[in-house]
This record gives structure tokens, sequence and C-alpha cells, in this order.
């Protein structure tokens, strides 16, 4: 597996996408799990911005209920109807969207996986970050921030999923590094912030004490600051995506780190690499972005809003 490291600061000093010649015509639709997480949105952005610079048309997909796989399965079946020219695709569930990349690949509609690796199914390229890196290095940080001592509870995303999975081992593996850090429970928020919020009012209940709060998603770690700030407590917190609004309580104190997933970043290079696609250029075969944690010393280039920044070329993530 090979790891092509990226960072922020970088990709908004390169101003301009690739530059293949243009062609009419080309629709390609773009698969995410939900309207809520504010993650997704970035992504969204980011395909948007590479579809304008690379003059072509996007098809948005967003099931109306969260990570829904009845819905995302029923716009599988709408889009082959439309036939684009490429589906660029974010499974609601890694598994149970296989059948869904197979009618894909039967329709003759290529796909470009990205975020969340399908487990079935032929797919042209995957454009993601590693889950576990991204965790275990957002955990050492919290972990070291405590001086590697005290209560840490861990909020987790959707139970199965895939994101989800690597996500706690990654959680997990650095609490072993410090056994002084103690994991004292750990439930999950299903990346949503209100549903976090609570799972912190529950925890707050249970034990007087949580030292360190490791939330698998920025969504999860506002709600559990929310409830902190609510019964009057602190704790050190992490998140993972590197949102805006996770910068903002970076920069404030309220929020120690966030682990950058840079869903823009994906957004961009899953967009360009369907369109070289198409027009018979080479593409890679797998791009991982590196694990940058985000914090009081490095949240600047951050602050840019995702629809100000600029898509990197390709050539300079893959080289």
């Amino acid at each position: 597996m090979r790891y092509l490291p990226v960072s922020l600061a970088s990709v908004l000093a390169i101003m301009g996408l690739a530059t293949p010649s243009l062609a009419d015509g080309e629709t390609i639709a773009v698969f995410t799990k939900n309207q809520t997480n504010p993650y997704f949105q970035n992504v969204r952005v980011g395909t948007e911005a590479a579809a304008k610079g690379l003059n072509v048309k996007v098809l948005q997909y967003i099931p109306t209920k969260p990570d829904s796989i009845p819905e995302q399965m029923s716009q599988v079946e709408d889009v082959i109807i439309k036939k684009p020219n490429a589906v660029v695709f974010v499974p609601v569930d890694y598994k149970a969207l296989v059948p869904g990349v197979e009618k894909f690949n039967a329709a003759n509609i290529p796909v470009i996986n990205f975020i969340d690796r399908i487990a079935g199914g032929q797919t042209v390229s995957f454009i993601g970050a590693d889950d576990y890196s991204i965790a275990i290095t957002s955990a050492r940080h919290l972990l070291k921030a405590m001086n590697g001592t005290g209560n840490v509870v861990i909020i987790e995303g959707v139970k199965g999923s895939l994101t989800n999975v690597d996500r706690m081992r990654g959680f997990n593996d650095a609490l072993k590094e410090f056994p002084n850090g103690k994991l004292v429970a750990w439930q999950p928020g299903n990346y949503q912030r209100l549903q976090a919020l609570q799972v912190m009012e529950n925890l707050m209940q249970s034990f007087p004490k949580i030292d360190g709060v490791l939330a698998a998603n920025d969504a999860m770690a506002v709600g559990a600051i929310e409830a902190l700030e609510g019964a009057n407590r602190k704790s050190h917190i992490i998140g993972i995506n590197g949102t805006k609004e996770a910068v903002d309580l970076i920069k404030t104190g309220k929020m120690l780190a966030s682990g950058d997933y840079n869903g823009f970043v994906q957004g961009c290079l899953a967009m360009t690499v369907a369109v070289r696609h198409l027009r018979k250029q080479p593409v890679p075969k797998e791009i991982l972005l590196k694990p940058v944690v985000v914090d009081k010393t490095n949240y600047q280039p951050y602050e840019t809003p995702v629809e100000q920044r600029a898509c990197p070329k390709l050539e300079d993530i893959t080289n």
C-alpha cells in the first residue's frame, strides 16, 4: 500500500487543475452519504470545484435520510437510467452497496470509488485517506496533551462501517501505548452532532472525571463540547475531518485538535480522476493522503473557506 504525502498548506499553494483537452457533454454523478455532516459538504464543494475547472456537469446524489442503504440503492437505479458518463461514489455501506457498483459495471458506467473503499465490484480508482493512521496519530496527540494519564472516552461513528472500524482500531492501539491512559467507556454517536451531545451527557453522569474525549469525527467532537459546556466541565477533545467548525474551536482552545481527512481534496481528486479516465488519460489505481493533525500550531491554512480553495493538480499529489 502506497501512502502519498500531501498537506493542505501545499494544496492551497497550488493554483488551478491539470488541464486536459476539454470535451463537451460529460456528466458525472457524485454519491455522498448524507446532508447533515459538514465533512460531506466539503467533499461536494471539492467535486464541484474540479468539475468547473474541467468543464463537466455534476449531478449530486445525497440520501435524505443519513446513510440510508435503501435510498442510495434507489439512487443508483435512477442514475443508471440517466446514464451519466461516470460515477464518483462514496457508499453509505461498503458491503451493502456492492450490488450497486455491480449494477454500474453491468451498465458500462465507470466508477471512481472514494473515501470509503467498496468491498466488491469493479472500480477505476480509489481515492482516500487511511483511517487507521489518522486515528492513531490524532489519539497520540490527545494522550500526549494529557501527559499520558487520565480517563478517556471514545465517541465512535456508525458501528460496522469501514471508517469506524479502522478509526476505533487506531484509537485503541494508541491507548495501548499509554498504559496510564484509561479507556473508561465507548459509545456510538453515529457521526451525528446531536447524538454525540446526548452520548456525552450520559457519559458525564456515569463518570465524574473525564480527561480526554476521542471523537471519530468533528461533528461528534462539537456535540461533546456542547455537552461539556452545558455541565460546566472541561476535557481535552480531538475529532477527525479538519472542518472549519473544528478549526474555529481549536483557535479558541475549546478543542485540542482534529485529524485532517480533507474531504475537499478527496472530492477534487475523485472528480479529476473520473474526467481523466473518460478522456483516455492515465490515472493512478489508488491515492492515499497522508494524515495531518490540525492544532493551534498549524491551523492557519485551514481558515480559508473551502469555497475559496484551489484544487490540486493530480500530478502534484501522485509524484
